[in-house]
């Protein structure tokens, strides 16, 4: 009975093994992708009254919750956006009020 629990423990354990590569590639691959939305491009091009490239606002998430992320109201017709790491106070339009970094 003991040499079939040996065997058994250590086909278990050679199949974790085999396995375990396939895991680490899994999570990297998930790794590469929030590091890619959360990396942070620093615009000095946006600054007050700079009308930024409709690429750039389109790019960017509306944030609704700007309470919780310490932000003022924004003014009528005014949102924030988070893009490329920074929170941006435009118009929809993209002509560019305040920015946070």
């Amino acid at each position: 009975m003991k040499p079939f629990f040996k065997t058994l423990a250590v086909s278990t354990l050679a199949l974790s093994f085999a396995c375990a590569p396939a895991l680490v590639v899994a999570q990297d691959h998930h790794d590469d992708q929030q590091k890619h939305h959360d990396q942070y491009v620093r615009h000095d091009e946006w600054k007050k009254g700079q009308h930024m490239r409709q690429e750039d606002w389109s790019r960017g998430q509306r944030v609704d919750d700007w309470q919780v992320r310490h932000l003022r109201r924004p003014p009528r017709g005014y949102e924030w956006r988070d893009i490329d790491g920074q929170y941006v106070l435009a118009t929809p339009d993209g002509v560019v009020y305040l920015v946070v970094h």
